[in-house]
C-alpha cells in the first residue's frame, strides 16, 4: 500500500513524470538552497531524495529575498532524451508585486550536469512545460495582476490573472509566438499550478484553486484545442478536502497526473495534516508544512478522471501499482559530518556556502555571519522536521567572546517563528547557554528571551545540546554529563507552522531543525558541531527523572 503522505514533512507543489519504470517527483523549496528537491521512485511506495538541481549563483541567488520566496512550483519534464526543469524565483512577497522570473534548465540525466539557465518571462509564477505529441513545446504559468486595488475590486481574486499559454522554442531558446491566456478557471478563483497533458483528442489542464490553505482543491478543463476554450470538469474539482473537516489530510491540492507502464493513473497532490489545538476555535497548524501524497485515479466512461476511492478528498492508504513492502520511515538517524554535508540538509539563500560552514572533516563548522533573521548571508544549516514527534541533540565546540556571538541548536520556521538554544558570553557570567525565541510577531520580529537566567558553563569544551518536540510543544536540554536536564520553559511548537502568526496564506514551507550561528561583531567567529541525531523514536534524551 501507498501511505500518504508519501513525501512528509516541507515538500510542496508535486511535479511528477515517468521515465521507463522510474518515477521523479520535483518540489518546492523556498528561500532554502540548493533549490528544488527530487525524489525517485521504482513503485510509488517508497522514495529517495537524490538530487537538488539548482546549485550554483548563475542558476539560483536567493540574497535579498523575503521568507516564502524563492523556488515555487518546479515542473520537471523528460523530452528528447532530456530532462526539464522549469522554476521561478519569486523575488517579492508582500504588496502588490511578485517580480517572479520563470526559467528552464535541462540535462541528460537527473543527477546532470544541469544547463546554464534559459529565462523564459517574468508575467506570473508556478510555470510549466508541455511537449505535444507534434513535438512542440508550450509554456505555461498563471498571470499576475498587480492592479487588485478598489478599481478592480468587482472581480474575485483580481491578482490571479487566468493562465497563460506561449510556445516555446529550443532552437532559438526562447518564447515565440503570440500569448493566448486560455483558462480563467472556476469561481473558486486563485487559479494556478497550471499542467498540460493530452489524452485521445483532448488536452487536459490541471490547476490549483483556492488558495494553498484549507479551500484548495485540483481543478481539472479540457479542450481540444491547446488554446482552449476549457469546459470544466463535471465537478469543477477531482479533489478537495473543504467537505472533509474530519479528514486527517487537509489543504488538498496542487498536483500533476501521471500513469504507470501498464497504464494505471495517478495523480499527486500538496497537503497538510493539522493539529486540533483548539477545537472550539478551529484553530489548526500543520508543524510538518505542506507535504505530498498520491492517489489512484480512473478515467470514466464521460472521458474525465476521478478519484478511484469515488471521493473528492484522497485516502491515507491508496493502492499502489503492484505490491511492494514499504521502507520504515521512523528510523533514528545520526549524521557524522565527514567530509561532505548530508543531503538531508539545506541552508538559506546563498548560492557561497563556503562562506557559512565549512566541512573540517569530523564537524560541520558554521561560520558566524549575519544574525539569525538576515535575508542575505546567514550561517543555518538546517533538515526537516519529518514527525509530530522526535528528538534533535548535537554536540557543540564553541568559544564566543561577547553576547554578539551566538551558536547553537534551533527550530527554524522563519526570521519571526524560531525558538534558538544558543552558546554565548554574558559580559557577567562569561560563556553560557541561554535562549532566543520569536513567536510569530511580524513585522517587528523582536527576540523574546523565554530563560529567567542564563546558565553558566564553567569550562567545559564540548556541550551537548538537545531538543523534544511534542506536537505543539518544544522543550530544550543541553548536559555536559550523563543526564540531560531541561532549560527554559516548554515554548510554542505550533507557532513553527504556516499557520502560526499571519496565518497560512502568509507564509507556507515548513519547519526545520538544525543548527546556527552569527556574529555580529564582524570577526566571523567560529562553532564546530561535531555531530546531529534526529531521532522520531525519541529514545535520544534521557533525563535523570526518566
Amino acid at each position: 500500500m501507498i501511505q500518504n503522505p508519501i513525501l512528509k514533512g516541507f515538500n510542496p507543489d508535486p511535479s511528477i513524470c515517468r521515465v521507463g519504470e522510474d518515477y521523479y517527483i520535483a518540489t518546492s523549496t523556498f528561500e532554502w538552497y540548493p533549490g528544488v528537491q527530487i525524489f525517485h521512485s521504482k513503485d510509488l511506495v517508497n522514495w529517495s531524495l537524490i538530487k537538488r538541481p539548482l546549485d550554483r549563483a548563475s542558476q539560483l541567488d536567493m540574497r535579498g529575498n523575503p521568507d516564502s520566496c524563492g523556488i515555487w512550483a518546479p515542473c520537471l519534464s523528460h523530452a528528447d532524451g532530456q530532462f526539464w526543469l522549469v522554476y521561478t524565483d519569486v523575488k517579492r512577497l508582500d504588496g502588490s508585486f511578485k517580480d517572479a522570473h520563470n526559467y528552464i534548465v535541462t540535462a541528460p540525466s537527473i543527477e546532470g550536469p544541469w544547463s546554464e539557465p534559459i529565462y523564459a518571462n517574468s508575467s506570473g509564477f508556478d510555470p510549466s512545460l508541455f511537449h505535444d505529441d507534434d513535438g512542440r513545446k508550450w509554456f505555461i504559468n498563471m498571470k499576475w495582476n498587480h492592479r487588485s486595488d478598489a478599481k478592480w475590486a468587482h472581480k474575485a481574486n483580481p491578482a490571479f490573472d487566468g493562465i497563460l499559454c506561449q510556445e516555446f522554442d529550443p532552437k532559438v531558446g526562447k518564447l515565440v509566438g503570440e500569448i493566448a491566456n486560455i483558462f480563467a478557471g472556476s469561481d473558486l478563483g486563485l487559479t494556478e499550478a497550471p499542467h498540460l497533458f493530452k489524452r485521445d483528442e483532448y488536452y487536459y489542464l490541471t490547476t490549483a484553486e483556492g488558495g494553498t490553505g484549507y479551500q484548495h482543491a485540483v481543478t481539472l478543463a479540457r479542450s481540444k484545442s491547446i488554446n482552449g476554450p476549457y469546459e470544466l470538469h463535471p465537478n469543477k474539482h477531482v479533489m478537495t478536502a473543504v467537505q472533509n473537516p474530519e479528514s486527517p489530510i487537509q489543504r488538498v491540492g496542487h498536483g500533476q497526473i501521471v500513469d504507470t507502464p501498464t497504464g494505471e493513473t495517478y495523480h499527486t497532490f500538496l497537503c497538510g495534516r493539522p493539529l486540533e489545538l483548539n477545537s472550539a476555535a478551529k484553530k489548526r497548524n500543520c508543524p510538518l508544512g505542506r507535504e505530498t501524497g498520491i492517489a489512484k485515479c480512473e478515467w470514466r466512461d464521460d472521458g474525465w478522471l476521478y478519484l478511484a476511492n469515488g471521493k473528492m478528498v484522497p485516502d491515507i492508504e491508496e493502492i499502489a501499482p503492484f505490491y511492494v513492502k514499504g521502507t520504515a520511515k521512523n528510523k533514528t538517524i545520526s549524521y557524522a559530518f565527514a567530509n561532505e554535508l548530508p543531503i538531508d540538509f539545506q541552508w538559506l539563500r546563498t548560492p557561497e556556502p563556503d562562506r557559512i560552514f565549512t566541512m573540517t572533516g569530523n564537524a560541520l563548522r558554521l561560520i558566524g555571519r549575519e544574525s539569525i533573521g538576515s535575508w542575505f548571508e546567514q550561517s543555518l544549516v538546517a533538515r526537516r522536521q519529518e514527525h509530530l514527534r522526535f528528538h534533535a541533540t548535537t554536540t557543540i565546540e564553541f568559544e564566543p567572546k561577547d553576547y554578539q556571538e551566538n551558536a547553537g541548536l534551533l527550530a527554524y520556521y522563519n526570521r519571526h517563528k524560531f525558538h534558538f538554544l544558543t552558546l554565548t558570553h554574558d559580559p557577567e557570567i562569561g560563556r553560557c547557554l541561554s535562549i532566543l525565541s520569536c513567536s510569530g510577531d511580524w513585522p517587528e520580529c523582536r527576540l523574546s528571551y523565554p530563560l529567567d537566567q542564563d546558565i553558566a558553563l564553567d569550562g567545559q569544551k564540548e556541550v551537548e545540546l538537545g531538543l523534544i518536540i511534542e506536537a505543539d510543544l518544544l522543550q530544550f536540554y543541553w548536559r555536559t554529563s550523563d543526564d540531560w536536564q531541561a532549560i527554559g520553559p516548554k515554548l510554542d511548537a505550533a507557532v513553527l507552522s504556516d499557520e502560526g502568526g499571519r496565518g497560512e496564506h502568509a507564509s507556507f514551507t515548513g519547519n526545520f531543525v538544525g543548527l546556527a550561528a552569527f556574529d555580529l561583531s564582524g570577526r566571523a567567529a567560529t562553532a564546530d558541531f561535531k555531530s546531529f541525531t534526529y531521532d522520531p523514536q525519541c529514545a535520544a534524551i534521557t533525563t535523570g527523572e526518566n
